[in-house]
Parts: structure tokens; C-alpha cells; sequence
């Protein structure tokens, strides 16, 4: 018995085709999540990046679809499908990798945390004064291992406390004592989970480069570098002028060392002449 096809919709297919051709037509693409993403800002943010990127929102049965078929010219395609989590979309642009994450990150904005959603990194609430009375309070923040004490009046925590480790789903009496301690931790925005660009997939922890720190090991390697160059006695177009600066120096010690005459020391060594001259005169005069 002939095992009957499986039906693919026209729509279906005509999703598929045109994903197909965006993989085509970028040179670079990318897994984004857009779980808990509220639907006025990403159209706000898809006016704002329309000439940068490209996002495209579908079921991932069907992303998964075109990935497939966008192994055959790319192989590497295979890495990027296992990156599809939460609410999956692709992100298609001509941007650098790095760039387009860094201008999709800048893009978020912070929000209270919410029963249920997965803690994105370490959630501490700090030491320090609290804007509560003394009440039933305290028993809430002693239900979540926290150590209070009241200070001038108020509710103090003693010490920081890890409320949910990353990756750990905050509880609703969690998310309340963030909220009303005025934390954070969430951010909304779209969520760059991995970028494919010709052969190589950067994921986030790649993509999230700390400039400071970047530059600040830059800056130190050019530097080393540059010392390096000035020990080896290397010329290159930062270091040709000190190096004859020093050759010169050098040279000029080893003049007047040997007493040679040079235009560089004549007068150095006619005053040295003249210094020893009177030293003589001297010792002869005191004898």
C-alpha cells in the first residue's frame, strides 16, 4: 500500500519560497526570540531598523523548513536550526554580526518580572534600606531567605540576596517583592540567540562584547607591541622616529665617551676640553 503524501498547504509554500529567497538574498542571517515581546514595540522597532534588517515571524515548523532547504548551499544552516527556541524568528540583514546585535541590544528596555518567566540572569535584591514599615513585611522577605532589621523606621535587608538563579523560573512571589522594590530585571526587546554569517555561527556570548574592556585590551596591545618593536629595533611608521631618536642618543654617548669629533658634539667636547683644562690648572697651581 502506497503511504499517502503529506500536505503541504499553498501558503505554507508560498512562506517556505520566500524565506528561501531571503536566505538567498542576505549574506546574513539570524535566530531571534521574541518571547514576551509586545506587539506596538516590535512594529515600532521593525520602522526603526527597516533599512538594517529584515525580521520574519512564522510557525518554526516552517522556519525549520527553509533552514533544510538552505542546507543545501549551506551547510552550516544545520548549527543555526538548533538555535530556534521560545517564539523563533529570522532576522535577515547586510550588517555586520556584531553590529546588528549591538544596535538590536540598545534597543531593549527594562521590565518587571513576571510569574513563570525564565530568570535571564542571577536576580539579587540588594542590601540597603527598603521603602516599607516594619509589618508583614518582614515575614515575606523571610520567606525568600532574606535577613531584614529595621532601620529609622524602615525595613532594611541585611545582606544581598540571590532570589533566582539564571535559568530558574521566578515564582510569583518572587516577581511581587521585585515589583514592589522597584526591580527590573527583565528586558524587552528582541533577543539575538545566534547570527550566521558565510561559515560561522557567533552566538550571544560572542556577540556581547564588552567595548571597554575591548578597547582596554586593544590599547594594551598596541602598546605592547610598540614597546616590543622599540627593544627589536623594528621599524614600522610608529616606531622609525624614536628609534632614531635613540640611535642618535646612542651614537652621541659613544662620541663623547671616546672623545670623536662630530658636528653633533663639538662644542660638548671642546667644553669638556676646557673643564678638564682647568682641573689641571688647578691641581698643578695647588702642588
Amino acid at each position: 500500500m502506497t503511504k499517502p503524501k503529506s500536505h503541504v498547504s499553498e501558503r505554507k509554500l508560498k512562506i517556505i519560497t520566500q524565506l528561501e529567497k531571503l536566505t538567498q538574498q542576505y549574506p546574513v542571517v539570524g535566530v531571534v526570540n521574541m518571547e514576551g515581546m509586545p506587539t506596538p514595540q516590535l512594529q515600532r522597532m521593525r520602522a526603526q531598523l527597516r533599512d538594517k534588517l529584515e525580521l520574519f515571524m512564522t510557525r518554526k515548523s516552517l522556519l525549520l523548513r527553509a533552514i533544510e532547504n538552505a542546507k543545501k548551499k549551506n551547510p552550516k544552516f544545520t548549527d543555526l536550526a538548533a538555535t530556534l527556541k521560545g517564539i523563533p524568528a529570522l532576522l535577515f540583514t547586510k550588517e555586520n554580526p556584531f553590529s546588528i546585535y549591538k544596535i538590536l541590544n540598545k534597543s531593549k528596555s527594562p521590565a518587571p518580572a513576571k510569574p513563570g518567566q525564565i530568570a535571564p540572569k542571577d536576580l539579587i535584591i540588594p542590601a540597603g534600606p527598603t521603602p516599607f514599615s516594619p509589618g508583614p513585611v518582614i515575614s515575606e522577605f523571610a520567606q525568600l531567605g532574606i535577613k531584614t532589621g529595621v532601620e529609622g523606621g524602615k525595613v532594611a535587608v541585611k545582606e544581598p540576596k540571590v532570589v533566582v538563579k539564571e535559568g530558574e523560573i521566578i515564582n510569583a512571589n518572587v516577581a511581587g517583592m521585585l515589583a514592589r522594590l522597584g526591580i527590573e530585571p527583565m528586558e524587552i526587546g528582541i533577543d539575538v540567540i545566534a547570527i550566521l554569517e558565510k561559515d560561522t555561527v557567533y552566538k550571544k556570548d560572542v556577540l556581547a562584547i564588552d567595548e571597554t574592556q575591548f578597547l582596554a585590551q586593544l590599547q594594551t596591545a598596541a602598546a605592547e607591541a610598540h614597546n616590543l618593536a622599540i627593544e627589536a629595533s623594528y621599524p614600522t611608521t610608529d616606531t622609525i622616529q624614536q628609534l632614531v631618536q635613540t640611535a642618535f642618543m646612542n651614537a652621541k654617548t659613544l662620541a663623547l665617551e671616546s672623545n670623536i669629533m662630530a658636528d653633533a658634539v663639538v662644542e660638548e667636547l671642546l667644553a669638556k676640553a676646557e673643564r678638564q683644562a682647568q682641573s689641571l690648572q688647578k691641581t698643578t697651581e695647588t702642588n
